[in-house]
Formats: C-alpha cells, sequence, structure tokens
C-alpha cells in the first residue's frame, strides 16, 4: 500500500495533524497500534485519572477542527483563576482571566474525552485509518520509506509523521537521537472528592519533595471533584502508593493544607517516573517528529498537550503551505521550517518548567527566601501577570492560523 503522507499514532496531537491536515485539503493515512473506535460516553462513569489543561489556543484548534463540540457534549470543567504558592514559606500568586478580559484561563478535560472527540471526527471526515496496525520496522527505499507491520503488511510513503508519543516507535526505527534524563520525580495522578468546592480555580502548592496541583473538574450529582497530579521523590510515592485510600486522603488533605477541606474519596491511582526527553532534530528528510515524540516536560503547568497541538497546526500550515508553491512535502528544506518555528518555543518552555522545577526543590534558605519574595512581588505586578496570561491563553506570540483569534 502506498500513501503520500503516513501519520502513525492516532493520539490526541496525531489526530489533530489528520484533521488540520484534512482541513488544508492533504490527504493522509494515519495507522495506529490500537482499535481506534469510539466508545459511548457515560457520564455517570468516574473520571479518567489523566487530564489536561487545555489552553484558549487549543480550544481555538479543536474549534476550527469540528472536535470541540465533541468535547463539550461529554464532560470538561473550565477555570478562571489560578493559585499557586510556597508550601515553605509564605509566597503566593493569584493569576485571573479577568485581568485580560477573557471569560476563562482554559478548560481542564479528561484525555479521553479529548481523544474520543478526535477520533470521532476523524472517522466522520473521511481520513484513511489502519487500526491494530503496529509498526514493527522502517527503513529508506528510494525516496522513500518503507514501513513493515508487525502483521508482516507493507506501506510505502515518501513522508512520516511520528505522532506516537513518549516512548515512539518511530524515533527509535529511524534512529533520531535525543537529549533526556530523569527528573528523579514521579507523578501519582488520580482523582479526588473534596468537601467543599473548588470555586473554578486550579490550585497548585509547592512541598518540600514537589509541586502539588488540584485541578477542577465537573460536578457530579452536586460532588465537588479535583483531578490531583502529585510529583514527588520515588521512594515518597512508593509510600504513598502503598497506603490504602483513607491514609492517602489525609496524607493529600495534609499536603494541600486542607484548602479545600477534607478529601473524602480517592479514585484508582497511578504513578508515572517523570523524564524530561527532547529530540535533537524534530525532521530530517521524510520525517518529522511532533507532540510527545519529540518532547516531553514535567507536568506541573500541564502544557504538553498544548504544545502538542501547537506542533500540530504548524505542521499543517507549513506542509499546506509548501504544497501550494508545488514544493515536494518530505524535502528536508519544508520540514525545517515547522522545526524553526516550534524548536525555539518548545525549548523556551522546558527552561522555564525546569528552572521552576529546580527553584522549588532547592534547600537553600537564601532561595526559599529570595522565592517567596519574588513570587509576592510579581503578584503585585499586574501588568506582568497580564502577560503571562496573554501568553498561556495563546493571545501573543507565533500562533498558526488554527489558533488565532478570529
Amino acid at each position: 500500500m502506498r500513501a503520500d503522507l503516513i501519520i502513525v499514532g492516532a493520539g490526541m496531537v496525531g489526530s489533530a495533524l489528520a484533521l488540520a491536515l484534512r482541513e488544508q485539503g492533504l490527504e493522509c493515512l494515519v495507522l495506529d497500534g490500537g482499535p481506534m473506535t469510539v466508545e459511548p460516553f457515560d457520564a455517570s462513569a468516574g473520571y479518567e485519572p489523566r487530564v489536561s489543561a487545555l489552553s484558549m489556543a487549543s480550544q481555538r484548534i479543536l474549534e476550527r477542527l469540528g472536535a470541540w463540540p465533541g468535547v463539550l457534549a461529554r464532560r470538561s470543567c473550565p477555570y478562571s483563576e489560578m493559585h499557586v504558592w510556597d508550601g515553605s514559606g509564605t509566597g503566593n500568586i493569584h493569576f485571573s482571566a479577568g485581568s485580560v478580559h477573557a471569560l476563562t484561563l482554559g478548560h481542564i478535560v479528561e484525555n479521553r474525552v479529548v481523544q474520543d472527540a478526535l477520533v470521532e471526527r476523524l472517522h466522520a471526515s473521511g481520513v484513511g485509518l489502519l487500526a491494530d496496525a503496529r509498526l514493527e520496522r522502517m527503513r529508506h527505499s528510494g525516496d522513500d520509506w518503507l514501513l513493515t507491520l508487525a502483521d508482516g503488511r507493507e506501506l510505502r510513503t515518501p513522508l512520516v509523521i511520528a505522532a506516537d508519543g513518549a516512548n515512539s516507535a518511530v524515533r527509535r526505527l529511524a534512529g533520531c537521537e535525543t537529549r533526556e534524563w530523569d527528573y528523579l520525580h514521579h507523578a501519582i495522578v488520580t482523582s479526588v472528592r473534596c468537601a467543599e468546592a473548588h470555586q473554578a480555580t486550579a490550585w497548585q502548592r509547592f512541598t518540600d519533595e514537589g509541586p502539588l496541583a488540584f485541578l477542577p473538574l465537573g460536578e457530579r450529582d452536586g460532588e465537588h471533584w479535583c483531578s490531583i497530579v502529585w510529583s514527588t521523590t520515588p521512594d515518597h510515592a512508593t509510600g504513598l502508593m502503598a497506603l490504602d485510600d483513607q491514609a492517602f486522603s489525609t496524607a493529600l488533605g495534609q499536603a494541600f493544607e486542607h484548602r479545600l477541606g477534607q478529601v473524602l474519596h480517592v479514585d484508582r491511582r497511578l504513578c508515572i517516573p517523570l523524564r524530561q526527553r527532547h529530540a535533537k532534530r524534530y525532521v530530517e528528510p521524510g520525517l518529522a517528529l511532533i507532540g510527545d515524540a519529540a518532547h516531553t516536560i514535567h507536568p506541573l503547568a500541564g502544557q504538553g498537550v498544548n504544545l502538542g497541538f501547537l506542533d500540530a497546526a504548524v505542521l499543517a500550515e507549513v506542509l499546506a503551505q509548501a504544497a501550494a508553491r508545488g514544493e515536494r512535502l518530505a524535502d528536508e528544506r519544508v520540514l525545517s521550517r515547522y522545526e524553526r518555528r516550534r524548536m525555539p518555543h518548545n525549548l523556551a518552555m522546558m527552561a522555564a518548567m525546569e528552572g521552576f522545577q529546580r527553584l522549588f526543590q532547592s534547600d537553600s534558605l537564601t532561595l526559599r527566601l529570595a522565592r517567596n519574595a519574588g513570587l509576592d512581588l510579581v503578584d503585585g505586578l499586574e501588568d506582568a501577570k497580564a502577560l503571562f496570561v496573554r501568553q498561556a491563553l495563546g493571545l501573543s506570540g507565533d500562533l498558526p492560523d488554527l489558533a488565532k483569534v478570529s
């Protein structure tokens, strides 16, 4: 089988790219090792433990791809405020959507909800889909890539897009080099029911072991729910995972200073080792990496999928412009335009997250005093905070057309 362009991975970012290319009039084939089916949504079911803090830029992309109504029809929670404070001092900072005359800072959405809304659109769009297709080998064959699947089928294409996640098979099989290191932290993620309402606010406390976030989820039967991401040392994480639900709820409430009252219930917990990874190049002739296949960052700001959606939108824009000029899409000179636009932005975000993580993990008394004073200082600089909010919302910077304000 031959295709003009193959996207490997039908996750959130790969699916968004396929729809964006379709919007631009470009045909592609999407292959994924899973079934690519959409199960009926059950509003009474528990929350998925993995969620994303979708920015307004990501929302605009999903709207223009026709997937946002599918998100809203399932489950999401807008938030308009964010409170961050230092658990080892008195420093705190507060962000508000109202500072830039916006209604929300973003939406907390379960990853499965976003995924289903996108795959639903893929099926309706007529994009070529190849489910249960696990990539086993890939090699150059003339100007093409020859992809061999686990069941022996072979696919040929001049351009492969790796959208198959942090442990990308495409990146490994193509021999793409990465820079990576272990954060020496694990993240515990789950959903919890609290005694008090979350107030449409994202809460984050920096503890001595790592950041703890309570992210607002939609109410269910009048109950108050949040998604938590607790980043901590491996030993501490192991101990927390060994606790029964009641003991874990008690430890979690204490670590969060009971800002939302008692933690009344905790769902199934996942523990995820944290590792930062960044490809040295996003492109080579006939190949491009997007999303987690190109970069993974610390989850403390929930920016991972937002970076991925911007990758997809920029790459689709670059390829559409090249096609309109009659250029060969697999040419490295074409693909490098995507890399030049996205790599500096992604590196800057990764550096900022790394800086935050190191700053708040420091045991230095001088640094602790400085960061508390710094948080309080910035909290009083409304113009500076508004600038940060505009950047986070996707109201400024080098945005692709799909993410721009109309």
